[in-house]
C-alpha cells in the first residue's frame, strides 16, 4: 500500500530498481531507455517510473541526497513493494589519483563517517558491501562496453562541505571516490536480505579542482546508466 513517501500501488514497481539521487535523472533514464514508462510516484517530487528494457520490467526512482533519504526510500521499496535489487546510479568525487573525470566506479565496499549502523546495536564495526551477483554483472557489462571503470572501496559521507582535510586521509586507505548514499543502501539490503550495488560516474575531482556541469550530471553520464540497465536486465 502507499507510504508517506510513495503513492505507488502493489505491483507498480519492478523487482529491480535503479536509484539515482536526482529525480530528474530518473525521468531521463525512463524516457531515454525504458519502453512504455509509467510514472508511479510523484510524492515530494521524487519521481518513479516503471517500464521495460529489452523485455524485462525495470523501475527507476530518485532517492534524494544523503543517507537518511535513500535509507527511507530503499527501506520502503524493499519492505513495502517487494523489491529485491536496488542499483544506485549516481555521481561521485574522485579521491584516488587513478580515478579521473567521467570514469566509472563500482562500489565493492562502502566506508562511512555516518552513524547509520548504530541502530543495529552491533558489538563492533559493520562493513557495508555490495551484493556479489550485481557487482559481477556490472563489472562484466563495463568490460563489454569498453568503459573505463574501477572496482573497490568508496566513501559514503554525511557531509558535502567538509570543514577538514578528510579526503586526503581516506586516500591513504586506497578509497576510490566519495558520495553520500551507498552505505545506508548497503546496510538496508544486508539487514533485509536483499541485494544492492552502487555504480558511480566521477563528476568532479576535488583534489585536482576538476568538475563537470549540472547538465552533464543530470543527463550526460550514459555509460553508467547503460551498465546499470544491463546489470538490471541480467538478474
Amino acid at each position: 500500500m502507499p507510504t508517506p513517501h510513495n503513492n505507488a500501488k502493489p505491483g507498480d514497481i519492478a523487482k529491480t530498481v535503479l536509484m539515482p539521487g536526482d529525480p530528474l535523472r530518473a525521468e531521463f533514464i525512463a524516457n531515454t531507455y525504458l519502453e512504455n514508462p509509467v510514472c508511479y510516484n510523484s510524492v515530494r517530487g521524487m519521481l518513479g517510473f516503471t517500464g521495460t528494457y529489452k523485455g524485462k520490467t525495470i523501475s527507476v526512482q530518485g532517492s534524494g541526497m544523503g543517507m537518511p533519504s535513500i535509507g527511507i526510500y530503499s527501506h520502503e521499496l524493499y519492505t513495502e513493494y517487494g523489491v529485491e535489487n536496488i542499483i544506485r546510479v549516481g555521481t561521485a568525487g574522485s579521491i584516488s589519483d587513478e580515478v579521473n573525470l567521467r570514469d566509472i566506479v563500482i562500489g565493492m565496499g562502502s566506508c562511512t563517517n555516518s552513524n547509520y549502523a548504530v541502530q543495529y546495536g552491533l558489538p563492533g564495526t559493520f562493513a557495508p558491501i555490495a551484493s556479489y551477483k550485481l557487482l559481477k554483472s556490472a563489472a562484466e557489462a563495463s568490460v563489454d562496453q569498453d568503459a573505463v571503470f574501477h572496482v573497490g572501496n568508496i566513501l559514503s559521507s554525511d557531509t558535502f562541505y567538509d570543514d577538514s582535510d578528510s579526503l586526503a586521509m581516506w586516500k591513504k586507505m586506497n578509497v576510490l571516490a566519495v558520495e553520500m548514499e551507498s552505505a545506508a543502501l548497503y546496510m538496508n539490503a544486508a539487514r533485509l536480505g536483499k541485494n544492492a550495488l552502487c555504480i558511480l560516474t566521477v563528476s568532479d575531482c576535488p583534489l585536482k579542482n576538476l568538475s563537470t556541469t549540472a547538465q552533464e550530471r543530470q543527463s550526460g553520464f550514459t555509460d553508467m546508466m547503460e551498465i546499470a540497465l544491463r546489470t538490471a536486465s541480467a538478474v
